[in-house]
């Protein structure tokens, strides 16, 4: 995620995290922000971007994406073998 979209913090929060904001905050590194995450093989998993504890945003590059119960859609990725 570019560094420019936060001025403050980034966190992936999806449901491998219970949708937990403090759990995986995004390191910045020089123009953007990254986080590795260690997800189990082939399932799927809906995730969000939490941008300065305030902004909600999906990730484009995500595999698919799904409606949520806030009318709104959350990303998807795929796990494969």
């Amino acid at each position: 995620m570019p560094a420019n979209v936060a001025k403050e913090q980034v966190a992936i929060v999806g449901d491998f995290n219970d949708w937990n904001p403090a759990d995986h905050l995004l390191e910045k590194k020089k123009d953007t922000y990254q986080i590795e995450l260690r997800l189990k093989p082939e399932q799927s998993y809906r995730f969000k971007y939490l941008i300065d504890n305030e902004l909600w945003e999906n990730d484009y590059a995500a595999d698919e994406y799904i409606p949520n119960q806030f009318g709104t859609e959350d990303s998807v990725i795929i796990i494969g073998n």
